[in-house]
């Protein structure tokens, strides 16, 4: 069975209890010379000096360990100097006349618990303790008749299993220090994970929000300034020969002025979430109405029931038929554009179809950006209804007309993920 091994310690931690093995070192090192100097008979000078230079070389082995290993020595290097050490102790308790040297033993389970784990220094706990009797048990007959003899194995055996749990302590405290570095310094990294996720977001909301007001200006703005335009042409040639449709047509023009108008506060309610009541039926009509009676003449056709369509499906539909309709007055010279609106189960269609000059697929639409097949309207128009999960169809030919088909969800796939 294969020995636990101790926490893989964080950058910036020390190592368990350093204390410990200089504090017992100095303690044994002057108990033992006092000793050393009480005991009955001569002063033995080099007894004493080997034993104070076991001291020494322990004090000096530990402070050079823990400088080239201040955290935990790698258990290759732990097991030659835990011997070393252990002779040592071995030499120190056997030219020490007053007894202390055997609390050097106590760091024995303490230092293989820091370096090997619990079970190492548990063994070792055991194996001392069993040393030690087995020391008494051959060299001092009658031993466990002898109060001191029998006192000391077990103040032995308590001041080992002391050395493990202070070394459990210890080590569980690394480790627990090292967990919760490890813990704040994953959440450094979060916390800069979420800044800049936040920026990105931040980056692409702004530009989701542009790209919806140029669609929203070029749609609604485009189309009533195409509308009054075409309308004060219409009141100029009429002027002269008929005053009451030049008036008409004035009239038209000051309507698609104001409902421009209307438009950029719907656009700027928007922004502040503030929504309207709208009618797609509705609105259709009026901007069938007054775009009517220009150059091309406009007919309408609307089917089904309106009701539980989302806003932004009737909105993408009105936009559409706002951009149709621009399309076949500015470009396609179409005599007659028909709108259709038909509302279904699941989804709504509208279809704009005019008798015009038509385009060839691919062909220059005038406002297309370099690289696009499509004219900036179209463009926007497939951006809008994609992002709602439609679809838009355009089958165009030259000098055959265009017919331009919408289609949208009755409610829109962002919003119905959201809603579940």
């Amino acid at each position: 069975m294969a020995a636990s091994s101790p926490p893989t310690p964080t950058t910036g931690a020390s190592r368990p209890m350093p204390w410990v093995p200089p504090t017992v070192y100095a303690v044994v090192l002057l108990g033992g010379l006092y000793g050393g100097v009480i005991a009955p008979g001569p002063v033995r000078a080099l007894r004493l000096a080997g034993f104070a230079g076991c001291l020494l070389l322990l004090i000096a082995l530990d402070r050079r360990e823990v400088r080239r290993h201040p955290v935990r020595t790698p258990p290759r290097q732990a097991v030659p100097l835990l011997i070393g050490r252990l002779a040592l102790f071995a030499a120190a308790a056997g030219l020490d006349r007053s007894g202390v040297s055997r609390a050097l033993f106590v760091l024995v389970p303490l230092t293989a618990f820091v370096a090997f784990g619990r079970r190492v220094g548990v063994l070792l706990s055991a194996v001392c303790v069993g040393v030690i009797l087995l020391g008494n048990v051959l060299w001092v007959p009658g031993w466990y008749l002898r109060t001191d003899i029998v006192t000391d194995l077990l103040m032995s055996g308590l001041g080992l299993a002391l050395a493990v749990v202070m070394a459990s302590i210890a080590v569980g405290e690394q480790a627990s220090r090292a967990r919760l570095a490890d813990t704040l310094s994953e959440l450094r990294d979060s916390h800069e994970r979420l800044a800049e996720y936040a920026t990105r977001v931040e980056q692409l909301s702004v530009a989701r929000e542009r790209n919806r007001l140029a669609r929203e200006f070029h749609d609604g703005l485009g189309h009533h300034l195409t509308a009054i335009a075409i309308q004060l042409e219409k009141a100029a040639v009429f002027r002269d020969r008929d005053a009451p449709a030049a008036e008409r047509a004035i009239a038209d023009a000051r309507w698609s002025a104001g409902r421009a108008l209307d438009e950029v506060r719907a656009s700027v309610r928007a922004l502040r979430d503030e929504d309207g009541a709208f009618s797609l039926s509705t609105a259709l009509a009026e901007l069938v109405r007054h775009v009517d009676g220009g150059p091309a003449r406009v007919t309408l056709d609307v089917s089904g029931e309106e009701r539980g369509f989302h806003l932004e499906s009737l909105t993408a539909l009105y936009r559409a038929a706002q951009e149709g309709l621009t399309n076949a007055h500015r470009h396609a010279d179409a005599g007659h554009v028909a709108v259709s609106a038909r509302y279904g189960e699941r989804e709504a269609r509208l279809v704009i179809a005019d008798d015009g000059r038509g385009f060839a697929p691919g062909a220059d639409l005038g406002d297309r950006p370099p690289g696009s097949r499509d004219g900036f309207g179209l463009r926007a128009m497939r951006e809008r209804v994609d992002l709602l999960g439609g679809r838009v169809e355009v089958d165009a030919a030259p000098g055959r007309g265009t017919v331009v088909t919408v289609t949208v969800p009755r409610v829109p796939v962002a919003v119905g993920a959201s809603s579940r």
